[in-house]
């Protein structure tokens, strides 16, 4: 009796032993955070709609409970509880729906409420993605936060084997000077470190900024016009075409107007942080095969 008694109590040790072990999370943020978690994260609130995004990617979608507008894609995010603009979230509420994790964006929140969420004892993870290589990261990341590992493992090698696929296709074909308009006023572009500018180069394109410090880099029409790019990339605020792509027909010594390689993509699937971004990156690379088939 007292043999199987001790069975028994060495069994349930064991068990809570590596039930103990396999629950134990630690994972580091995009701002260096060491992220702790007792169990997989049941609860989540995002907000950034990339990161709605990215949490669908992984698998996990199912499990937020909160998103910021435009958290639109796929269909079922639009049935998630709204707590107010990346920008502007509404901390009282983030609070009463229970969350055992917030995916805050570091570019995007504002600090100081992020912070009121931190000081609530929330616990926060900062999303912060530049390149290309951070969508699988993140939605590697994802996973291991909510024990769905295989799932996100899964998502993230498809998305690379995706990216080679485009890279062994177009890369190292002869290359196309591109200018990409991210904004109007001011006039916004990127730098080759940026998502849309590693795109332009997996396209076999070269980008006219490419060197300029900043991600984002503010530039003036004359340096547009100095630049004369073979083609010009737009990408502007909705899914139409937007109307900044024609007022560059105004110059039309630019070798992409004459050449009419004035291309729009919509915004949603190029910049975003996404697996959606190999739509715009194939949709980019298309259109510079379009160009490219101009210089013969």
């Amino acid at each position: 009796m007292i043999r199987v008694s001790l069975y028994i109590l060495l069994n349930i040790i064991l068990t809570f032993g590596v039930f103990h072990t396999q629950a134990a999370i630690e994972v580091t943020d995009d701002i260096g955070q060491l992220i702790k978690l007792d169990k997989p994260a049941k609860r989540i609130v995002s907000l950034a709609p990339h990161v709605t995004e990215n949490l669908f990617a992984a698998g996990v979608g199912h499990l937020i409970v909160g998103a910021v507008n435009y958290s639109d894609y796929p269909e079922q995010a639009k049935l998630i509880q709204i707590v107010g603009g990346y920008d502007n979230i509404n901390v009282e509420l983030i609070y009463s729906l229970n969350p055992d994790l917030i995916i805050a964006w570091k570019e995007g929140n504002q600090k100081q409420q992020v912070d009121k969420l931190s000081e609530l004892g929330l616990t926060i993870y900062v999303d912060e993605p530049k390149e290309i290589e951070d969508v699988v990261s993140s939605i590697e990341r994802y996973g291991k936060l909510t024990g769905e590992e295989k799932k996100a493992t899964e998502a993230s090698n498809a998305f690379i084997s995706e990216l080679n696929s485009l890279d062994r296709q177009y890369s190292s074909l002869k290359k196309v000077s591109v200018f990409y308009q991210v904004w109007r006023n001011p006039i916004l572009t990127v730098n080759d470190k940026q998502i849309i500018g590693h795109a332009i180069k997996v396209c076999g394109g070269s980008n006219v900024f490419a060197n300029l410090e900043t991600l984002t880099p503010k530039v003036n029409v004359e340096a547009i016009l100095a630049s004369n790019p073979e083609a010009i990339i737009v990408s502007g605020m909705d899914e139409s075409r937007s109307e900044w792509l024609d007022e560059w027909k105004q110059w039309t010594f630019l070798k992409a107007v004459k050449r009419d390689n004035l291309f729009f993509i919509h915004p949603d699937i190029i910049q975003r942080h996404t697996p959606r971004v190999l739509q715009g990156m194939r949709q980019m690379c298309e259109y510079l095969q379009q160009a490219r088939d101009k210089l013969n």
